[in-house]
């Protein structure tokens, strides 16, 4: 293994700037890159020699446009007023990463690209990847795209100090803020139903932020642990601020610029991908996922009485059909369940396994449900009513218990396994 390595200029002491290369296939630009197997992740990083006082971390995709922008307007207002750092953590598939090394050598503060093969959680991975990296006490995460003002990270910083905060957000929605940056009526809209979306869903957690899908934000390095981050797509401050949000925490006014160059990443499967992640953090305590299970339970009644009006008005009896139906509504709660509900534990086992076990523990409550209404009946002295309502909720109760450790939690031996074969690939 070679390295090919250059120097910032700088203040007095001048950094270093490595990156890990190979001798070996010749990437974009020319530049050597590491030869890994599929899936591996690539890191190149530029060596720093000291902590800053802030680590500021950028996720980019395609944005070698903007890239010698940013760092001028960084080396402008960032280190005459606190030493820092840059984290660029890169998704690209263009030439941001050669980009990024050619422009970092007339920065006067250390620079580090991590590149990875893998866009795994999206521009949130990205964040939390950049957190793990980070040396300084205060992490900053700001956009490549030059929307956010890097003159506004020294106020970051030294807001969070005079209010002892955890977190501070810069945010649009408080006075003398804009969104002006915004481009167009629909993605206003769109913002605007967002924020008001994730601030009914968790109005405690919340509460104190007005703008919760900023992407614009400081953050202690104790204040967050990375390894509990669990991001899907684009809204790390709405993953930090409901699965760690620190105690303290105050906003900072700033205005929404508009894009340098290049083009916006939103789109229409982005958007999926934040509703999903919204379901997910509403669902991530077992009370908040019984009710979810029960919502998307109640929703399966719709295809299973369409399938039975379809097979009895074509003549099927309607015993077979209510059984046929039955598996309609099956069918239909599992899909949503997969893809709402239990999303980051679909990996324990194989599609057909879970779909297995899910329609026997389905059906298992017809065949319960008769036995324990006669048993409420005949045993307890119940009515009918509150027999068949008592029934009712057991079978739900045992069959969501039943889903989520009988389909969804990990084999015995399989989480260690999992653990050991992540270590292994790590290290490898």
């Amino acid at each position: 293994m070679s390295s090919f390595e250059s120097t910032v200029p700088g203040e007095p002491g001048d950094r270093a700037v490595h990156a890990a290369a190979t001798s070996e296939p010749k990437g974009r630009a020319g530049v050597s890159t590491p030869a890994l197997a599929p899936g591996r992740r690539t890191e190149r990083k530029d060596t720093v020699a000291e902590p800053g006082a802030v680590t500021i971390v950028v996720p980019t995709f395609n944005e070698s446009a903007n890239i010698g922008e940013l760092l001028r307007r960084i080396t402008e207002s960032v280190p005459s007023r606190l030493a820092c750092e840059v984290v660029f953590v890169d998704d690209s598939t263009d030439d941001t990463p050669e980009v990024i090394s050619e422009a970092a050598q007339d920065c006067p503060f250390p620079v580090t690209v991590i590149h990875r093969e893998e866009a795994v959680g999206g521009l949130g991975g990205a964040v939390v990847e950049g957190i793990k990296a980070a040396t300084s006490d205060w992490i900053v995460v700001m956009d490549g795209d030059c929307q956010h003002p890097p003159s506004l990270v020294p106020e970051l910083v030294a807001t969070g100090e005079r209010a002892n905060a955890g977190l501070v957000v810069a945010s649009r929605y408080i006075k003398g803020g804009s969104r002006a940056g915004l481009a167009g009526n629909y993605r206003v809209a769109v913002s605007r139903c967002a924020t008001w979306l994730t601030k009914s869903l968790f109005p405690r957690r919340l509460h104190g932020i007005s703008d919760p899908m900023s992407g614009f934000f400081a953050i202690r390095r104790s204040a967050v642990t990375a390894d509990i981050l669990q991001p899907l797509g684009y809204k790390i401050l709405l993953e930090l601020a409901v699965r760690s949000r620190p105690r303290e925490v105050t906003e900072v006014p700033f205005v929404f610029q508009d894009r340098y160059a290049g083009e916006s990443k939103s789109s229409a499967q982005e958007g999926l991908r934040f509703l999903r992640h919204l379901v997910g953090l509403r669902s991530a305590s077992p009370a908040a996922r019984m009710i979810g299970f029960g919502l998307i339970g109640a929703t399966g009644f719709l295809p299973n009485l369409l399938g039975l009006y379809g097979l009895t008005a074509a003549g099927l009896h309607y015993v077979p059909a209510e059984i046929l139906a039955n598996q309609l509504g099956v069918a239909w709660n599992f899909l949503l369940i997969e893809h709402l509900l239990f999303r980051d534990r679909r990996r324990h086992r194989r599609w057909w396994d879970r779909a297995g076990r899910f329609a026997v523990i389905a059906n298992l409550d017809l065949v319960l449900r008769l036995p324990l209404i006669a048993l409420f009946v005949d045993r307890f002295g119940m009515g009918v009513l509150s027999a068949t309502a008592l029934a009712l909720v057991t079978t739900f109760v045992l069959r969501f218990v039943g889903t989520e450790a009988l389909v969804y939690l990990p084999r015995r031996g399989h989480q260690g396994a999992g653990r050991e074969s992540e270590a292994a690939r790590r290290a490898a």
